[in-house]
């Protein structure tokens, strides 16, 4: 039986997780976060968590928050790591949708009566700050909420297919969609991102990525447990601390979003750069050109991935040198199904566009009482629709093409935005582009594109026009640009093309009319 519970070693001295600080960093070895685990999860018992109740979990990046996490999975209980930075209706949204029976937040935070805390009060969730004492990890409970009178509740033992991760898709096309993961889910995807990048005890990654976020969770923080290797985990990404976190703690790969990967090329590197093994992308598409941009400057190859919370993260990736990695596509499926399907379900030529779907141990077996997108969203064959547009080259690659809803319709011409996106991020003084689809009286659609420039660039929006002109069809030129100084982006920095188009459309609606 493979859970959490059993999925990294109780007994090694190496450490495990590493907290940075400038005067004494944190250093926390496999024996004693384990017994930490164990410890949280009799406190969780104590304060009435039961097996199949959810734990809201509102801390940062933190040793807390990888106990809380552990533990409330250890117990049986459903984790429901949550943003710190949500506003109060969106933590009414997410712990009245799990109906969550304690919601863990900051030291503090009771006190400040946070947005968090008043969520929680509303649906009688009991309350309990939690910090590191520097001897355990506290779970101070302020408010007992439903939990009254539910205590003294017996230590659990998790099985595989227990629900350990509730975590919710991001809404692009309605209400967010509650994805449950068991432990069966999670451990497949740890052992295959530790098969795809040969991760042992020698390895130690720098973590960027927020841990509410699946890609934070699984990649950057239990594939890395489960090898033995180390995290190294600050609070939360800083572009001017990487460099000094990197190299004092060791650190030789790390995984991002685009985004960061792009930060970080715009700061300036340690006068001796760190050997790295390998570079991570994930979560959104990385432009080929940004691919060169960082193998050239860190030295290290970039390994592009793909994933999605439905499949507890990771489902392809391009593999190590000296197998072959392929700008543009997100690799080959790794410990995965993946086959690309027509409406019907019927599997289309290789090299024909379609949509990519997967099967796989790793897969939800379906969202929280949502019968009708269980329905749309599976195969009769049980292969998950992603929602991805794509296709294979001849060496069984996946290259993306685009989200199917989101590929712009310009009078029956089908456009990826991806494509456009890829293209004008060749243009020197382009930073960022992406792509999304306008209304249009004529074509029912037409392409817009948000810009920001790179520091001290200029250009016009007729000189990105001629650049594209040179590149592709001429319906595909946009029909507007729009220049911006900050991309709109969720709290993981991923990309939402219908977020963007919202944003630059409002810019239109507020200009003045002349």
């Amino acid at each position: 039986m493979t859970t959490l519970a059993n999925s990294f070693s109780a007994a090694s001295t190496a450490p495990a997780i590493i907290v940075p600080n400038k005067d004494r960093p944190l250093v926390v070895s496999y024996q004693n976060l384990y017994r930490e685990v164990t410890r949280f999860q009799e406190k969780l018992a104590k304060v009435g968590i039961k097996a199949e109740a959810a734990v809201s979990i509102a801390l940062p990046n933190s040793y807390e928050f990888i106990v809380a996490f552990l533990a409330a999975s250890w117990q049986r209980a459903i984790a429901a790591p949550l943003n710190s930075a949500y506003k109060q209706d969106e933590f009414e949204f997410y712990i009245d949708d799990l109906k969550s029976a304690l919601a863990i937040v900051p030291r503090g935070d009771f006190g400040k009566d946070s947005p968090a805390v008043r969520a929680a009060r509303k649906y009688q969730a009991a309350i309990a700050e939690c910090y590191w004492n520097g001897d355990e990890i506290v779970l101070d409970v302020r408010e007992d909420g439903k939990l009254r009178n539910q205590g003294d509740r017996a230590v659990e033992t998790a099985t595989s297919d227990d629900i350990a991760l509730v975590l919710h898709t991001s809404g692009t096309t309605g209400r967010p969609k509650a994805v449950p993961l068991s432990h069966k889910n999670l451990t497949r995807t740890m052992k295959n991102i530790q098969s795809t990048y040969q991760l042992s005890s020698k390895d130690r990654t720098l973590l960027v990525m927020p841990l509410f976020h699946v890609h934070g969770l699984l990649a950057g923080l239990l594939a890395p447990l489960l090898s033995g290797g180390s995290v190294i985990v600050p609070p939360k990404f800083s572009a001017g601390e990487f460099w000094d976190q990197f190299i004092t703690h060791k650190a030789n790969w790390y995984t991002s979003v685009p985004t960061i990967h792009q930060i970080l090329l715009r700061t300036p590197l340690p006068t001796k750069l760190p050997k790295i093994r390998f570079i991570r992308s994930c979560s959104s598409p990385l432009s080929p050109k940004v691919f060169y941009d960082l193998e050239k400057a860190f030295q290290a190859p970039v390994l592009e991935a793909y994933a999605m919370t439905e499949a507890a993260h990771q489902m392809a990736s391009n593999p190590l040198p000296p197998e072959k990695r392929k700008p543009g596509t997100v690799g080959i499926g790794q410990g995965v199904e993946i086959k690309i399907l027509d409406q019907e379900g019927q599997e289309v030529p290789q090299g024909s566009e379609a949509e990519i779907c997967i099967r796989g141990e790793n897969v939800t077996k379906g969202y929280l009482n949502n019968p009708e997108a269980n329905r749309t969203s599976f195969t009769k064959e049980g292969f998950f629709r992603t929602g991805d547009q794509g296709k294979k080259d001849a060496d069984g690659y996946i290259v993306i093409t685009g989200r199917i809803k989101e590929l712009i319709n310009k009078g029956g011409e089908k456009i990826s935005p991806i494509e456009l996106d890829n293209v004008i991020a060749h243009h020197p003084a382009v930073a960022e582009a992406v792509s999304f689809a306008v209304d249009d009286e004529l074509y029912g659609q037409d392409v817009g594109v948000a810009v920001v420039l790179k520091e001290g660039q200029t250009t016009s929006e007729e000189e990105l026009k001629n650049f594209m002109r040179s590149k592709v069809a001429k319906f595909k030129i946009p029909r507007k640009i729009y220049f911006t100084d900050v991309m709109p982006k969720t709290a993981t920095g991923k990309i939402q093309r219908r977020m963007v188009a919202q944003a630059m459309l409002k810019k239109d609606e507020t200009k003045p009319k002349l």
